[in-house]
């Protein structure tokens, strides 16, 4: 039986990846996205000549699959069921968060926008994909998960460190949008993906304390706050 709803008019089915494959921010696929996994699932409409706009189910994140994808679609027969997960759980899972990060550092790799998906990682993917790992699901880019996450301190390095706990997110950009995301692991350190303009092209580990380290201190003038991570996200996309 295949699954269907929907929504603004428009009937999706639910289907499941066999694959991975990227998502594109325009039609053009000029850009990417982001990347769903295989087993991810995904709410698709008629799919068009080139590309379709589709909705990845845990995250209730959109993009354009490229037609060459397309066979990597298999319908689902059952409804995707997000599972919450609370503190307690996540807690007890942080330090496999951290590993993974520290594993995924280890391997041969680079700076990827969209890149959510081992090896290449942007940074708000490798804190998706980290959390996921674990069956804790975060909304998609850094000023969403900044916005999900319990707030921790301001702007302020000062008035933020001594709130943060081993495994909590730290968020940097302007003062208008979180840009850029970290897993703090303690004693003021934080490992992140950075690209090649303030960063290491790359997973890196960084500091929250004074440091001559020019990746430090570009960071540091962007610092936001930080952030805990409280449960789950469950997507808004109605199941049926």
């Amino acid at each position: 039986m295949s699954i269907f709803t929907t929504k603004g008019g428009q009937v999706y089915q639910l289907h499941q990846l066999t694959a991975t494959v990227n998502l594109y921010d325009a039609p053009t696929g000029d850009r990417l996205a982001t990347q769903g996994a295989a087993g991810r699932f995904l709410w698709v409409s008629a799919l068009e000549s080139e590309r379709t706009y589709v909705q990845l189910a845990e995250d209730d994140y959109w993009g354009w699959l490229d037609q060459g994808d397309y066979r990597h679609l298999t319908p689902a027969t059952e409804p995707y069921q997000p599972i919450a997960r609370d503190r307690a759980y996540i807690e007890a899972v942080l330090e496999d968060v951290i590993a993974f990060c520290l594993a995924a550092q280890e391997a041969p790799h680079e700076y990827l926008w969209g890149g959510t998906v081992a090896p290449n990682y942007d940074c708000s993917g490798l804190m998706q994909a980290s959390f996921a790992s674990q069956g804790i699901w975060l909304p998609r880019d850094a000023y969403q998960q900044e916005a999900f996450a319990t707030p921790l301190g301001s702007n302020s390095i000062a008035e933020t460190l001594p709130q943060l706990q081993r495994g909590d997110l730290v968020f940097f950009g302007s003062r208008e949008k979180a840009t850029h995301v970290g897993l703090y692991l303690g004693q003021g350190q934080y490992i992140h993906s950075s690209g090649k303009e303030y960063g290491r092209n790359g997973i890196g580990i960084d500091t929250l304390f004074p440091s001559e380290d020019p990746v430090s201190i570009a960071y540091q003038r962007q610092f936001r706050g930080g952030g805990r991570i409280e449960y789950s996200y469950l997507p808004l996309t109605p199941h049926p």
